[in-house]
């Protein structure tokens, strides 16, 4: 299904049947994506006296309770309730979907932390290298070298992260969605400090709720950088995140 688009005076095409998705999936049990030190997945059926609520115990449905992490359990989209008392559920912030965007990849830069731990890190300067002239509405951020595609533990990995002045510089030039495939745009072990964070959100010296970051996508390896758009579908969750589902759409000649 080709859609005709008009954003700020820039019109395109895009074939909404070829959707791109960057999220991973939520997967019960040991071997699956996470981070933050969170237990597996669970997806347990209910239990009735001796009434398992499984099709393969006899019962007539599956019923199953789930008990995961938003934050550690897989791609996930958080407003800014994440860093403020108030919480600002991020099921309730969008008012449309869809969103111009651009996909760029950079390979992080090597820097010596307070604790004497050489981090990756993604600069200012990288970004202001790559992001176009004309800024889209969200960024879409894949890190370098491409990765194993497979689930993984992030726990103690000192995963790469973004400069909070990048993330400073990503909402001063207009960008509303940061998504990356990281557990976080902040370091792993930072004191608490969460400087990305604060940055693309200008928190506390405001509350904004326009603005979200995704983290922990899954960009499949043949997808190439360039400018796409966005759909971002979020589960409607009063919590400060939401399991996510990201899909991009080409945009047509």
């Amino acid at each position: 299904m080709i859609a005709e688009i008009s954003h700020h005076g820039r019109a395109f095409r895009v074939d909404l049947s070829k959707p791109i998705d960057l999220s991973m999936p939520l997967v019960a049990g040991e071997g699956q994506v996470r981070a933050w030190s969170v237990e597996p997945v669970r997806m347990e059926p209910v239990r009735n006296g001796d009434t398992i609520y499984a099709v393969s115990e006899g019962a007539p449905v599956n019923f199953r309770t789930i008990t995961f992490n938003p934050h550690g359990h897989g791609t996930h989209t958080e407003s800014v309730g994440h860093i403020s008392p108030e919480g600002h559920p991020v099921g309730e912030q969008l008012k449309r979907y869809f969103f111009t965007a651009q996909l760029v990849s950079l390979l992080p830069e090597e820097r010596r932390a307070p604790d004497n731990r050489t981090d990756l890190v993604i600069t200012l300067e990288q970004l202001r290298n790559v992001v176009n002239e004309r800024p889209p509405e969200a960024l879409v951020l894949r890190t370098l070298p491409q990765r194993d595609t497979g689930p993984r533990d992030w726990t103690d990995t000192n995963p790469p992260y973004l400069q909070s002045t990048a993330c400073a510089w990503l909402r001063s030039i207009g960008v509303k969605h940061l998504l990356l495939d990281l557990p976080s745009v902040d370091r792993e072990e930072d004191g608490g400090v969460l400087a990305a964070h604060h940055a693309f959100w200008d928190f506390p010296n405001t509350v904004d709720v326009e603005r979200t970051i995704t983290e922990l996508l899954h960009i499949p390896g043949d997808v190439r950088d360039g400018d796409y758009l966005l759909e971002l579908q979020v589960v409607h969750f009063m919590n400060d995140a939401a399991p996510s589902r990201p899909l991009l759409y080409a945009l047509l000649p």
